[in-house]
């Protein structure tokens, strides 16, 4: 059976372009339109019947989950509002537009009677309550749904590769010459486990260098917040004040860290080295300048729409899809 990605590969274009195409929505030139449904007849490709049925009732809105209880970020967190702004342009150039679901709509409407009463075509999970049921609900009721944070059993992921990140930070602290090394976690869950990636990869970096981690150069935080960084900085300092470097699992953290350190009379870079995570604004005005990982907001929008369209046309997608992210190297490491 030719499904749209066997189109996108005879075409050159992508899937949420072929979608677009084959559905009769979305701002595409004659020229690239014909050219797809052209192809589509050469190749003999067949709708499913079953996601063409819906189709012809869609209501055209995604319903879009995004809570912010331990981040206390909202928009300004450094994933979440670039996402969304992409993930909107790709959403409404395929004819869609956006609904945020809220659990206090209506008296408290769970997150499916919501998507009921609105008719949604598709929902984005971008960071919901810690376990909430409701949340594991969703990939039962039928209505095709992606994420983008949370590991949710049965729903599509698109997240950054923290295992490889985790590695590659332990690299850079090794060629600078470092060896006594900490970790500044955050809670992770099975569904959101970035924390244990991070730190897993980390592990697995410096042991390829013939660095075993000690762990008790590890302590995790008890939020993802700077305030929570300063306190768990504080609780390492005072048992291994003799590390020379820190990898903080997000920059929040790495921040409240630095402010710790600054407190304390201890220099960044030159009595400790850092590096972060997330390449978030908050750190713009700490000098030495933070070296951190940039995740790629843009590539992860931009394949959440594409299998969003894509489980709405009837196509499989994979479980989980990595995008890297990209190593900023500024002036928090000491090369010793």
């Amino acid at each position: 059976m030719v499904t749209i990605y066997d189109l996108a590969k005879l075409t050159g274009f992508s899937a949420p372009t072929i979608s677009k195409a084959l559905n009769g929505n979305g701002k595409l030139n004659s020229k690239t339109r014909e050219k797809i449904l052209e192809a589509a007849r050469k190749a003999g490709y067949q709708p499913n019947m079953a996601a063409k049925s819906l189709s012809t009732k869609q209501s055209k809105l995604i319903g879009v989950i995004l809570e912010d209880q331990t981040m206390m970020r909202g928009f300004e967190h450094p994933l979440f509002g670039g996402l969304m702004n992409r993930f909107r342009k790709e959403i409404e150039s395929a004819g869609y537009d956006l609904l945020f679901l809220s659990k206090n709509f209506n008296g408290g409407m769970s997150y499916i009677n919501h998507c009921k009463y609105r008719d949604v075509d598709g929902i984005i999970v971008v960071n919901p309550v810690d376990d909430d049921p409701e949340i594991f609900s969703l990939a039962q009721s039928g209505i095709p749904c992606v994420s983008t944070n949370e590991l949710i059993p049965g729903v599509c992921t698109i997240v950054s590769e923290n295992f490889e990140s985790g590695e590659y930070a332990a690299r850079e602290f090794v060629k600078a010459g470092h060896k006594k090394i900490g970790f500044l976690g955050a809670p992770s869950r099975q569904t959101s486990p970035a924390s244990i990636e991070r730190f897993e990869g980390f592990k697995k970096g410096l042991c390829d260098l013939g660095i075993e981690f000690d762990d008790d150069c590890y302590e995790e935080c008890e939020f993802w917040h700077e305030t929570a960084g300063f306190e768990g900085m504080k609780k390492l300092f005072n048992r291994r004040s003799d590390i020379t470097a820190i990898f903080a699992v997000c920059d929040t953290i790495a921040y409240g860290a630095m402010q710790y350190l600054a407190e304390v009379g201890k220099k960044i870079p030159d009595d400790i080295s850092i590096i972060g995570f997330d390449d978030d604004a908050i750190v713009s005005d700490f000098k030495p300048f933070l070296s951190t990982f940039r995740q790629n907001r843009e590539k992860i929008a931009e394949l959440s729409a594409e299998m969003l369209l894509q489980i709405m046309s009837g196509v499989p997608c994979p479980d989980v899809v990595r995008v890297p992210a990209e190593f900023i190297s500024r002036s928090s490491v000491k090369v010793l």
